[in-house]
């Protein structure tokens, strides 16, 4: 019997392995299991956007590419958050907000903010992308008269030009910068020193932001 075991050669033990009733291993089974990458979400829908105006589905198709570029604009705002500064020392720091509005509110764009407090003192960054209300401070940006008729002044923060207001009496102020021409910072705070209120300003991403 052993002899005879020996000389079975590899294809006949898989026959004989057959005959007896024992199943081999289903290769395929495990290469199946493999898990495959999800898809994109972008990019599912645009390719479904492709598919609708190729069948003449006009509606469908520009639907979906809003659709899309919605979804670019809330990705973009998950990332921006990054961008917002770290509590100075002594200060807490509330948790990042990020809102992507679609082209039908104010022509779209992007806005991430976080607030600040230290005791009675409080002070929210918020940063914009894209949006129509850039062309105005820049405008005054660029014209120091338009500035010192608002009660500000022309200052430069981190290299970028920026319109800074402050109330010695109440200590509230608010600072704007335009990075890039296509994004506006705001620094907006209440009974808190003009310093901290600077400071604030400087320590937004600012190379950082210009990648976006």
């Amino acid at each position: 019997m052993l002899v005879a075991f020996q000389m079975l050669l590899p294809g006949d033990f898989c026959c004989a392995a057959q005959e007896a009733g024992q199943a081999l291993p289903d290769k395929s089974s495990s290469e199946n299991k493999v898990k495959q990458p999800e898809q994109d979400d972008v990019l599912a829908t645009i390719e479904q956007a492709v598919k609708q105006y190729k069948a003449g589905d006009l509606a469908g198709a520009a639907s979906n590419v809003d659709y899309a570029a919605q979804l670019i604009r809330q990705k973009k705002s998950e990332k921006m958050k990054s961008l917002l500064p770290e509590p100075l020392v002594g200060w807490h720091a509330g948790e990042p907000n990020a809102q992507a509005m679609g082209t039908a509110v104010f022509g779209g764009g992007v806005t991430v903010s976080r607030k600040y407090t230290k005791g009675a003192s409080s002070v929210e960054v918020e940063i914009v992308s894209d949006s129509p209300v850039l062309q105005s401070v820049m405008m005054m940006l660029n014209n120091p008269m338009f500035a010192g008729a608002g009660g500000g002044t022309l200052e430069m923060i981190k290299g970028q030009r920026a319109i800074v207001k402050y109330n010695k009496g109440n200590r509230n102020g608010d600072i704007n910068i335009v990075v890039a021409g296509r994004f506006m910072v705001t620094v907006k705070g209440q009974r808190i020193s003009r310093a901290d209120l600077v400071a604030y300003a400087a320590a937004v991403d600012y190379q950082g932001l210009t990648r976006y």
